[in-house]
């Protein structure tokens, strides 16, 4: 489909989505740069499949063990539930967070396992579960195998979660995998971002893609986010200071006390990029490295407290994997990349919003309490700046 085409039926193709999912930034009119596409999520790149498993219970007093639990797990698969590798790297802006498995993904150019993301206490346990799974299932088929490196990714939900109960079993990890389609993709409070807090708001799961055309032919960088940085006052949205301009009303009605340790800044974000380009290793250390600067758009800043690790893929050059055979792999040319760097920031950009603007009102252990960023004060502080009608 030509860009010209995608543009015209994009609104179409959008707003059949709409009845399915809850409310993204777009529906409220926030503008951004680029052109998404079908779905404006990862799964726009083929073969790209995201599935969650959302954990839920109790309410009150923190009682470790038993709850409140508000966690989950998200499960990305690069080219469906297959054993097929593809081109990757990651990158890390701050290290306060984990994401396993990636010193090999660097040291072999190659991602060979689905991404698992959760809360930080457990990554352990998802990476047993996933371990397992592949052995239960014959992940690697015929390959001669006798190692491997399970991804599994973390941000912190202890304002809102039990974090030291540890709900997060081997059956939620199955879940997540067993759920895990292509198509469009639960955002807000699911899956790993069902406890996540953004920029002072509720945050969560968020995605969004954008459309490159090089040499007549479309390509696609789609974005995962699970969000959980950032001060309020630092919010920024479609270029507007959007927690200063709230600051006042916010402090008088959307308040809790809270009961923890997390001091204001503290959280991560795990950013996931999947493209279809045909990009190397070393090219795709280039596009992870552009993630921070969408990051920086929405007001980020990278804080002590803050892990914001990032890993792309492309899903070019399938069968490129190869353990003792030479492969011939299509290579996109530097001097023509730039698009994709402007893709990825603006991907990012508007999935950490897209992740705010789904997220609801969250109660969790001894009423923390995590607001949803208020959809009409929202739109009245960009009418203010002109930035929608």
């Amino acid at each position: 489909m030509s860009k010209y085409l995608l543009t015209a039926f994009l609104p179409i193709l959008l707003s059949s989505f709409a009845y399915s999912q809850k409310p993204r930034a777009r529906d409220l009119g926030i503008p951004f740069v680029g052109t998404p596409g079908i779905l404006n999520a990862i799964t726009d790149v083929a073969g790209v499949e995201v599935g969650h498993a959302t954990i839920i219970e109790g309410s009150g007093i923190n009682i470790a063990g038993k709850g409140p639990v508000r966690t989950g797990v998200t499960a990305i698969f690069p080219r469906g539930k297959k054993f097929s590798p593809v081109y990757a790297n990651w990158y890390s802006l701050n290290g306060n967070g984990e994401m396993t498995g990636t010193t090999w993904v660097t040291e072999s150019g190659f991602l060979e396992t689905p991404i698992m993301i959760t809360n930080t206490n457990s990554v352990g346990v998802v990476r047993d579960a996933v371990l397992k799974w592949y052995v239960d299932t014959n992940w690697y088929g015929d390959e001669d195998w006798w190692y491997t490196y399970p991804v599994v990714a973390e941000t912190y939900d202890g304002f809102l979660n039990d974090i030291y109960g540890f709900h997060v079993k081997e059956s939620h990890v199955l879940e997540a995998i067993k759920n895990a389609k292509s198509g469009p993709v639960q955002e807000g409070n699911v899956g790993g971002g069902t406890g996540m807090m953004t920029l002072g708001f509720k945050g969560g799961i968020g995605t969004s893609s954008r459309v490159v055309e090089f040499k007549n032919e479309n390509f696609t960088v789609g974005v995962l986010v699970q969000s959980n940085f950032g001060t309020r006052k630092n919010l920024t949205i479609a270029g507007v200071p959007v927690g200063i301009e709230m600051i006042d009303t916010l402090n008088s009605e959307f308040h809790a006390p809270p009961n923890s340790r997390r001091k204001e800044g503290d959280g991560s974000i795990i950013v996931i990029v999947a493209t279809d380009a045909p990009l190397l290793p070393h090219q795709l250390k280039r596009i992870v490295q552009r993630v921070p600067i969408g990051i920086g758009n929405t007001g980020g800043r990278g804080g002590n407290g803050s892990g914001d690790i990032f890993l792309a893929f492309s899903t070019a050059n399938e069968g490129a994997f190869h353990r003792s055979e030479f492969s011939e792999v299509k290579s996109w040319p530097n001097d023509e990349i730039t698009p994709l760097f402007e893709a990825t920031a603006e991907a990012v950009e508007e999935a950490i919003i897209n992740a705010m603007i789904a997220a609801e009102t969250m109660e969790g252990v001894n009423g923390n309490k995590a607001y949803a960023i208020p959809h009409g004060l929202l739109q009245e502080v960009l009418k203010k700046y002109n930035r929608i009608k």
